[in-house]
């Protein structure tokens, strides 16, 4: 896009208020890595010892929560049925895991964050609500009361309280890996999962083969694994993950903005409308057989159900691309800074060029190329969410800047080392310069030429940039004074 012409709503209308740079030196190659190095990694945080103790009380929680729910349901279920549970309840775990990182594709949460989520609703949710659960049971049964009130008057708010800990307490001590919503879906999403697949061991083992069984015989206890199967996976699946998606929603919220009233009531909003939403879902059955109308629950499954499921699947897919347009909404200052080019922008909005700028990289560089391209990708993407928290305010405090400015620093020096694999060696392209605002292009026969930037650049042009300025940070813009 030229610097007189105006974009039409695009990257393109904040890429044309790029001020004019200086001359830069004739163009050169970068040189090569040498051969076999390994591509660029990103700076990696140590391991103190307050690290180190709290990551040792999580994993003892975890284990001893895994110990309990082990040795509750193999007394309760016996080996064969608990064998049973186990091997039904885990096929539909890859299906909805792989789900929830769909959703995570522009900027992967670390795996050691996923998997904490999804043990914590698998075995610290799940063992705490048995417990509460069970005593509620008694509590009515001694009070004259149907057991049955405890799926509606205890199970909801204390299974979405504890499904829901895990992710509050990634937000309160982990805030920086909180980049969103979509990063709150996940991880809500992955602990309910968790629970799901051990809630459904007792249901599959338990109430399905053991009891079949005992009345029948194996014939009959594998017909009700399967009815039940039906019933409660491939029809109500997606249940417990709908539920606890709202408190993710909640949580997203609250690590995107500088409000500390929505910072608190944000969380608390979605855990309410989780807990509430997980009642009515379990009031359905119960209405149902106290007034002989199996319909209800058919209504309360279309009728409520079925549309809100939609409207998350809907708006995860949005939010999916809104992290995605991001990258063009915040990198242009960069542009104008002079540390990236136009397409490198432009190919980072979207899977499809991301998938071709990797495509790229392979023929240019081979997989170190390749790998590096992957390594840019995230940390550019990471730069991204970085800088719209800059925007947002969401540091208050100067070490919570001053912390910002380093790991922006560090974003920054790392696309540097991860651009130095793939620019400037594609055989079938000029080498050139970006100067902030015109690529100053050599080609094979010697000349030397000004190009403007393409109006709709979808790959990185393999160029190298001008001497690059200080970071952008916090303070007034490098390129702009005012700010």
């Amino acid at each position: 896009m030229r610097p007189d012409q105006w974009g039409a709503g695009d990257y393109a209308d904040r890429m044309v208020v790029t001020p004019p740079g200086g001359a830069p030196p004739p163009p050169s190659a970068p040189a090569a890595p040498p051969p076999g190095a390994p591509a660029p990694r990103m700076p990696l945080r140590r391991l103190g010892w307050r690290r180190f103790l709290a990551l040792a009380g999580v994993v003892l929680l975890i284990a001893a929560g895994a110990l309990f729910m082990v040795f509750t349901l193999g007394e309760s279920l016996g080996a064969e049925a608990l064998l049973v549970g186990v091997i039904a309840a885990i096929l539909p775990v890859p299906v909805l895991v792989s789900c929830f990182l769909w959703l995570d594709r522009y900027e992967p949460e670390p795996l050691k964050y996923l998997i904490f989520c999804f043990a914590w609703g698998a075995f610290v949710s799940t063992a705490i609500s048995l417990l509460v659960n069970e005593t509620g049971a008694r509590l009515f049964e001694d009070r004259g009361l149907p057991t049955a009130l405890t799926a509606v008057l205890v199970a909801p708010f204390i299974e979405e309280l504890t499904k829901a800990a895990g992710p509050i307490l990634l937000l309160i001590f982990r805030r920086r890996e909180f980049s969103g919503v979509t990063d709150g879906l996940v991880y809500c999403g992955l602990s309910a999962v968790g629970f799901a697949m051990v809630e459904n061991i007792l249901y599959l083992g338990g109430y399905g083969y053991r009891t079949g069984v005992e009345e029948y015989g194996p014939a009959t206890g594998a017909q009700q694994v399967i009815a039940i199967f039906i019933v409660r996976i491939l029809l109500f699946g997606f249940a417990h993950p709908l539920f606890t998606s709202m408190t993710g929603v909640g949580l997203g919220v609250a690590a995107r903005t500088a409000d500390r009233r929505v910072r608190i009531l944000a969380p608390l909003a979605g855990l309410l409308l989780a807990m509430m939403l997980h009642g009515t879902w379990n009031l359905l059955p119960s209405l149902a057989q106290a007034t002989g109308q199996p319909v209800i629950v058919l209504y309360g499954y279309l009728g409520v159900m079925v549309p809100i499921f939609f409207a998350m699947v809907g708006l995860a897919v949005w939010l999916r691309a809104w992290e995605g347009r991001l990258t063009e909404r915040t990198l242009p200052d960069y542009v104008r800074a002079g540390w990236l080019t136009p397409p490198e922008v432009a190919a980072l909005g979207s899977l499809g060029r991301r998938h071709a700028a990797r495509t790229w990289a392979r023929r240019v560089a081979g997989d170190g190329g390749v790998k590096a391209m992957r390594g840019y990708q995230f940390a550019a993407t990471r730069l991204a969410l970085l800088r719209d928290g800059m925007r947002r305010g969401l540091d208050r405090k100067p070490a919570e800047r001053d912390r910002t400015a380093r790991e922006e620093r560090e974003l920054l020096d790392a696309i540097a080392a991860y651009r130095s694999f793939f620019v400037g060696r594609d055989p079938q392209a000029p080498v050139g310069v970006w100067d902030g605002q015109r690529y100053h292009l050599r080609f094979p026969d010697g000349s030397q030429r000004t190009v403007d930037a393409p109006d709709e650049p979808v790959v990185p042009i393999p160029v190298v940039l001008a001497p690059p300025p200080p970071p952008v940070g916090h303070g007034p813009h490098p390129w702009h004074p005012g700010g």
